[in-house]
């Protein structure tokens, strides 16, 4: 059970905890669940719960059912943290368990971060759940088909929690501001776009969708009226990601490498010599000078030259077994490869487009067609269900999504006329046009 502190002011705890729902009714996400009539819904209202496993991502509400459930339960709720319980604390706990079964008690464990346990410590709670000492309720992050020992994994019933959906994330959000646990006692002027600037950065957690809430509201500032505004420059504060730099050799570094890059960029290989002459004989570290060929090679020459890779790759390579200064002439013939060669940014395009589209929307989960199903819990939520193997078409091709509907169609990777690239670019009008054709008719 828990204990009460006698300075456990709930004013002081953080607007997750402060916020954190005790009814079903107030709880936000997982309707595929808890919707009215949904299984797991049913369950915790008729107080029939047996042994459960929560598996989902951080943020959506693992830790808060199971205390829901503890609301609703007529049974003894103990929690249990597998981070600071060892198999000594497990047995003195399950010993409490079996007295309360012998006086017609029933008993639920609630083990948070139950993939944290190793086997022995799993397999201290199987004889009471086999039992009927306990019914346990495991919250984990990881794939319990791993996880979990498998025979106290086919004792329990797995349910899958959904990371939050942005327009839900921005419901919990609002009422963070209305609500008197939150901030429902100051006047808060924020725009919905900013909520939903917040939402998208939570990335279905709301754990940290109100956390950085919290930081945003204590960091503007009041009017004489005692109003709190929040502005844009506060919302990019609070949910920037700052760069490291590569190294820490000073602005004439970053400026020669630069114009290194853009000489061999701008097909120009007598520039490129030059300025790969100054920092060689600066000292610079040619395996460094490598590196960033390697990177030019992808970055701005990509498939309009596939060579370029292989040509900057072997310069690596020389470098590291010759070193300077006899490796200078393999990089220079990196150099003078790269200025030379037609240019493409269609990969570099490509992955900075996918990256912002991973950064600013909720991560969706990989489609089901496209999961492997290498244990039986995994094929019972159709993992792989209606997966089509290219090998074994006549065209090596299948019509099969395998992006999330939300970026169904979307493209990335749109070659350029240069050079060999312009080859692929037929190639794959081809296979786009065969994979329509073939959606359409089935």
């Amino acid at each position: 059970m828990e204990q009460g502190l006698l300075f456990d002011d709930k004013k002081n705890q953080p607007l997750p905890s402060r916020l954190r729902p005790e009814t079903l009714e107030d709880f936000v996400g997982q309707t595929h669940l808890l919707g009215q009539g949904k299984v797991l819904r049913k369950l915790i209202e008729n107080d029939q719960i047996s042994s459960l496993i929560f598996w989902g991502p951080p943020g959506v509400g693992k830790t808060t059912l199971a205390r829901i459930i503890a609301n609703k339960t007529h049974s003894k709720f103990i929690d249990f943290s597998a981070v600071t319980s060892g198999i000594k604390e497990i047995r003195t706990v399950m010993e409490q368990a079996e007295d309360n079964r012998r006086l017609g008690i029933k008993t639920i464990v609630f083990v948070d971060e139950i993939h944290r346990f190793n086997k022995a410590q799993q397999d201290a709670f199987l004889p009471y759940v086999e039992k009927g000492s306990i019914i346990l309720i495991g919250a984990t992050t990881e794939n319990p088909s791993f996880e979990v020992n498998g025979a106290l994994l086919s004792r329990s019933k797995v349910f899958v929690l959904q990371a939050l959906k942005a327009d839900e994330l921005v419901s919990l959000l609002k009422r963070a501001i209305n609500d008197e646990r939150g901030f429902g006692n100051q006047k808060i002027n924020i725009s919905d776009d900013m909520l939903n600037m917040i939402a998208q950065f939570a990335n279905g957690d709301a754990r940290n969708a109100l956390s950085t809430l919290e930081m945003v509201i204590l960091n503007s500032d009041s009017n004489e009226n005692g109003e709190i505004n929040v502005n844009m420059e506060i919302i990019e504060q609070c949910i920037s990601k700052k760069s490291l730099l590569y190294d820490k050799n000073g602005e004439e570094h970053y400026n020669i490498i630069s114009a290194l890059h853009k000489s061999m960029r701008n097909s120009d290989p007598d520039a490129a010599v030059y300025w790969l002459a100054r920092m060689l004989e600066a000292g610079e570290n040619p395996l460094y000078v490598a590196r960033r060929v390697i990177r030019f090679a992808s970055e701005d020459v990509g498939l309009a030259d596939p060579h370029a890779l292989q040509i900057a790759v072997s310069a690596y390579q020389a470098c590291h077994y010759i070193g300077m200064p006899e490796c200078s002439v393999n990089l220079t013939q990196a150099v003078i490869y790269m200025s030379m060669a037609p240019k493409s940014n269609a990969l570099d395009v490509a992955y900075n487009t996918a990256k912002q589209d991973a950064l600013k929307q909720i991560a969706e989960p990989v489609p089901l067609i496209i999961r492997n199903a290498p244990t039986k819990l995994m094929k019972e939520l159709n993992y792989g269900k209606g997966y089509e193997y290219a090998h074994d078409t006549k065209e090596k091709l299948t019509a099969m999504q395998c992006l999330p509907d939300s970026l169904l169609d979307r493209e990335y990777y749109i070659p350029t006329e240069q050079g060999l690239e312009v080859k692929y670019k037929t190639k794959l009008e081809q296979i786009k046009n065969w994979k329509k054709e073939h959606r359409k008719s089935k």
